[in-house]
């Protein structure tokens, strides 16, 4: 969205060519390039009320919706701090009343039991996402998922942290954030069978189509944790290539893989590492790592 400003001129140039751009909010001459403003304000476009009822409906104040919020973040709510509009303490006389008005408010905006659920849900998605360490897209990722599951009545007959755990691991894969049931399931109430069941009806039941994930993404945030270089890295993305082109990671744990490549890339680099530090990270066993070092080094006749 562009528009060309002729009320003002250039210093530099003395044109009149201005351009207001909201994409980069900033004011340029068409001109010679100088940027007269780089904080302007998109104020939209222009509207006019002819009463109080217009002026209302027209308003854009407030805070934008969000998904993370059962309602959206639509409606309002009577603050829990004991003071009014001005900021004046509210009179002792009027707190019980208060509260009770607090109390019901909170119960009418979610009145009805699939209402009730969702709410409970979403804050569950925040809360098991806080812990995970997710970001906001991932979030509102498994909030999308949660509502369509919520529509079709897969929530029924199953408990919300089960279906919670699920949509995160799905949205966790739809956003290219990897995380291992295993480490889903370490900050869940459930355990790992009970979410890998409910993700795969999810899947079924929803439509979800995702890629079988790869080991590559799991090598750069295993080599963070256990503070390995770029170098470390390298030398495991190569591996893993040699790996992949002679189908050694076929129907086998990608985060087993992955932990394995690891493991020899730091034994080549000279910068060790046990089977049990790369375990603990990985969320495998030792006798897995094993197991991968020893098909992938006789494979690939990688003499470590």
């Amino acid at each position: 969205m562009r528009e060309i400003e002729i009320t003002t001129q250039c210093p530099e140039c003395s044109s009149e060519h201005l351009v207001r751009d909201y994409m980069r909010a900033e004011i340029v001459c068409q001109d010679c390039g100088l940027v007269l403003d780089d904080c302007i304000i998109d104020e939209g476009p222009e509207w006019r009320a002819f009463d109080s009822e217009q002026r209302e409906s027209r308003e854009r104040a407030g805070p934008p919706s969000s998904i993370l919020a059962h309602d959206k973040g639509l409606s309002t709510s009577i603050g829990w701090r004991n003071k009014d509009a001005y900021g004046r303490q509210i009179p002792h006389r009027s707190r019980a009343q208060i509260y009770r008005l607090r109390k019901w408010q909170h119960r009418i905006r979610t009145s009805k039991s699939g209402e009730r659920s969702l709410a409970q849900g979403l804050t569950e998605i925040n809360t098991m996402a806080s812990k995970m360490s997710l970001p906001r897209h991932v979030r509102e990722s498994a909030a999308v998922l949660y509502r369509k599951a919520s529509v079709k009545n897969l929530v029924r007959g199953r408990s919300i942290d089960e279906v919670v755990a699920a949509t995160l691991y799905a949205a966790c894969r739809q956003c290219d954030v990897p995380r291992t049931l295993d480490e889903v399931a370490a900050k869940s109430n459930v355990d790992r069978k009970s979410i890998g069941r409910t993700y795969r009806t999810l899947a079924r039941e929803l439509g979800i189509r995702l890629l079988p994930q790869s080991p590559r993404d799991y090598i750069a945030r295993f080599c963070n944790r256990l503070n390995l270089d770029m170098d470390v890295q390298r030398r495991a993305k190569e591996i893993l290539d040699k790996v992949e082109k002679a189908e050694l990671a076929t129907g086998v744990a990608p985060s087993g893989v992955a932990a394995a490549t690891i493991y020899i890339a730091a034994m080549l680099a000279q910068k060790p590492v046990t089977q049990k530090q790369v375990a603990e990270v990985a969320g495998v066993t030792e006798v897995t790592i094993r197991n991968r070092y020893k098909r992938i080094t006789q494979a690939l006749g990688i003499d470590s």
